[in-house]
């Protein structure tokens, strides 16, 4: 089936609200790849898909051909772009204004050749809509911005506007991702992603990037959730290393996880977290069907 396909990059400084963005855009239909090697996962940050378009969402800043690193899923389309990205998304936090750091990532991505979006997000937090207006222009004259959208990715405002526009923007293809490739993805792989993703920032470079997370009981009421994640290593002395002295490491990973959790889901959350030891776990997949673990659709 042909439909409009491509990559798309989301840059801009910390705190701007990228990650908000992308739970927004994705929150409509979200999905990941399947079965892709360690790596990858950590490039492809979300797959948009409708009836008639697939937007990768790729790692920022993602201007590196992300070709390479996508090798083996690409092989069954030829990716003809070679900048690597149809679309960048440069997102400011307009309620702060256009700052040095805002500067210096737009002179990084205007030589690339590829169409930047300017996103000022945080409208909502815009009191004077007349001070936006000549914010607008101002940022007009900086370069020629293939648009410029006012969002507000915490209240989802001017969302759809956004993937709209984005569409005109991508070629017309095969889907470069096949159902078979895709699954759904529930809340439970976003609250696994969130331990994964404070192990990694916590231990740096002596953790390696095969550590999985897996949601082993998620169960929620009105005000508050209980979850328990399952951190599965295939060395002891990985496993050593997560736990900490006496357990602070993982204290600490718990204590971040669990704040961006209440942050997504709104409520409450009582975290549990266990390191689990499983030699060359990721050949037994059989294993973790047995055990439960895989992801069940929600």
């Amino acid at each position: 089936k042909i439909m409009k396909c491509g990559f798309v990059s989301l840059v801009g400084r910390p705190n701007v609200g990228k990650s908000t963005l992308l739970n927004s855009v994705l929150g409509m239909k979200l999905a990941i790849t399947s079965n892709v090697s360690g790596t990858t996962r950590n490039v492809i940050q979300g797959i948009y898909n409708d009836d008639e378009s697939q937007i990768v969402f790729v790692d920022t800043p993602g201007i590196h051909k992300p070709t390479h690193k996508l090798g083996n899923l690409m092989n069954k389309k030829a990716y003809n772009n070679t900048e690597g990205v149809d679309v960048i998304l440069f997102l400011i936090d307009v309620s702060k204004g256009f700052g040095k750091g805002d500067q210096f990532i737009l002179d990084r991505i205007k030589d690339k050749g590829v169409p930047i979006f300017l996103l000022l997000n945080k409208i909502d937090q815009v009191k004077n809509k007349e001070n936006l207006l000549s914010e607008i222009n101002k940022l007009k004259e900086l370069y020629d911005f293939s648009e410029i959208i006012p969002i507000s990715a915490m209240k989802h405002d001017n969302v759809d506007v956004l993937i709209n526009c984005i569409k005109k923007y991508l070629d017309d293809s095969e889907a470069i991702f096949s159902e078979d490739d895709l699954t759904n993805v529930s809340t439970r792989f976003i609250m696994a992603e969130f331990v994964r993703e404070k192990i990694l920032e916590l231990t740096h470079d002596e953790i390696p990037h095969t550590v999985t997370c897996y949601v082993e009981n998620y169960e929620e009421d009105e005000k508050t959730v209980h979850i328990q994640v399952l951190v599965v290593v295939d060395r002891d002395n990985i496993k050593k290393i997560i736990i900490g002295k006496g357990g602070s490491m993982l204290k600490e990973v718990g204590t971040r996880a669990r704040a961006d959790m209440e942050e997504f889901l709104g409520k409450k959350v009582f975290l549990e977290t266990y390191v689990k030891t499983l030699k060359n776990w990721r050949d037994q997949e059989k294993y973790f069907l047995e055990l439960g673990l895989k992801d069940e659709d929600e």
